[in-house]
């Protein structure tokens, strides 16, 4: 992996120059611990311990490498944002098929398993919205119609029976996604989950960033990116080019080297880039 330490390194001597811009940090006063959710409004849909386990979904695993992967992520990515005072993560990749949505979902359920906070994430793939089919949902309503059919926010939600995670799903396909996810509404709903709750993360799951203008249009209104990539498949010259589109409008808060078609990812597997 000499090629993507290279890749790396060179990001940050772009961040140490002063190429991005940084984010403005929030700070909360001294955190709680929420009282139980109980959800009343919400979806509930108990997925069973077969599906998540078919799916990789570190719920449905007591131990091992697999969940202690996911765990270790978990802390890294709290020790950041709470330095940051941040609450808003986009999780992407430079292309398809390396692994950004089941990292979203794992990670997603992971911080659930936290009592401190709750998890709200959401499927802002919109051209390809596949979030419920990790937890074996057929064709149901989410973020697509919210934006363009004015279907209320609490109609959409879905709690899948994992600790305090909750997930609003793509919904249809839509063709012009950007122009969707920069539009006043989408934008109106950013802000509303920033501040509203000060315990909750919300994770969106993107689409790859070479792929599409999403990302890169959607990017600056978020606290930051965590990109993942696919071990002996991404491209050197891909990691490059993701970061340098990036780096002027989102810090990256880390990356995430998969290993697609495994469930037994290993700490190992998991790198930091500050």
């Amino acid at each position: 992996m000499e090629w993507f330490q290279a890749a790396l390194d060179r990001y940050k001597q772009q961040q140490h120059q002063g190429h991005a811009a940084p984010k403005p940090e929030r700070t909360h006063s001294m955190r709680s611990v929420p009282t139980p959710i109980v959800y009343t409004r919400t979806r509930s849909v108990q997925v069973p311990e077969p599906v998540l386990r078919e799916q990789r979904i570190m719920a449905g695993f007591d131990a091992g490498p697999f969940v202690d992967a996911f765990k270790i992520l978990r802390t890294q990515v709290m020790h950041r944002i709470r330095e940051k005072g941040w609450n808003v993560i986009g999780v992407t990749s430079p292309g398809e098929g390396e692994g950004k949505t089941f990292t979203a979902v794992n990670l997603a359920a992971s911080l659930a398993m936290d009592v401190t906070q709750s998890v709200l994430l959401v499927d802002a793939n919109l051209r390809h919205p596949s979030v419920h089919e990790m937890f074996d949902l057929g064709e149901c309503q989410g973020l697509a119609d919210y934006l363009l059919d004015d279907v209320p926010i609490e109609q959409l939600l879905v709690h899948p029976g994992i600790g305090r995670f909750v997930f609003l799903p793509g919904g249809r396909t839509v063709s012009h996604s950007a122009e969707a996810l920069t539009s006043p509404k989408m934008l109106a709903l950013v802000e509303e989950c920033k501040h509203r709750y000060q315990s909750r993360m919300i994770l969106f799951d993107l689409p790859p960033l070479l792929k599409t203008s999403d990302v890169l249009a959607f990017a600056p209104h978020l606290d930051a990116l965590l990109l993942v990539v696919e071990e002996g498949r991404t491209k050197a010259e891909d990691v490059e080019r993701a970061l340098s589109l990036i780096k002027q409008s989102t810090p990256v808060l880390g990356t995430v080297v998969n290993k697609v078609g495994h469930a037994t990812a290993t700490p190992a597997t998991m790198k930091r880039m500050i």
